[in-house]
């Protein structure tokens, strides 16, 4: 079973060990290379007063993703940034290119859909599943002629992207959304359709 959920919903959750000991909390998503998956997270101390820890926490330490906390064996599993993420190139709420937040969505025919607003990401397994990047969250341009201002646009497996821009495929438009119920199917039949027309 996968779960869907906005990648900003991610920050600020608590990361708990499996003795019910409150360590950290997500300050923010450490993308692989390419931009296609979820490497790991920095993290901050808890509290209000609390500055970022030097430990991050590497995805394949990640016992469960859950809507209220994420899930750690133990404590001793959050490590330097070298050894959680050696070969890892990018960091922040970005692609491995650095922060998406802000970049605009290019069709590879030209056509600008809109800025992003948030990351996508879809959790799959526990101990070690998959934490996959499948879309964005767009301030939609008028080139999409949407109703809605926010809206979802599903990614293919790999991803292009330059300082500025965010590529898709222009036939991603046919597979936009309002929310993140139907989102996954979305996703789905959009990789398939790419996977047709090749």
């Amino acid at each position: 079973m996968s779960v869907l959920m906005r990648a900003g919903e991610v920050a600020k959750r608590p990361v708990v060990t499996m003795q019910g000991e409150d360590v950290a909390q997500i300050k923010d998503i450490v993308y692989a290379p390419g931009g296609g998956e979820v490497a790991g997270f920095t993290l901050a101390g808890r509290g209000i007063f609390s500055g970022p820890r030097k430990e991050v926490l590497a995805w394949k330490s990640v016992a469960a993703l859950g809507p209220d906390a994420v899930m750690i064996l133990r404590e001793d599993v959050l490590v330097s940034p070298d050894e959680a993420f050696a070969g890892v190139s990018g960091s922040g709420s970005g692609s491995g290119h650095g922060n998406v937040l802000g970049s605009r969505v290019l069709t590879d025919s030209g056509t600008d859909l809109g800025k992003v607003i948030d990351v996508i990401i879809e959790v799959s397994g526990a101990n070690g599943g998959q934490c996959d990047v499948v879309g964005y969250e767009i301030e939609a341009s008028e080139a999409l002629k949407t109703n809605s201002t926010k809206v979802l646009i599903p990614l293919p497996d790999t991803l292009a992207a330059s300082a500025e821009h965010l590529m898709v495929p222009a036939g991603a438009v046919d597979f936009v959304r309002d929310d993140l119920a139907g989102f996954g199917a979305a996703v789905d039949d959009f990789r398939a359709h790419l996977k047709g027309s090749h």
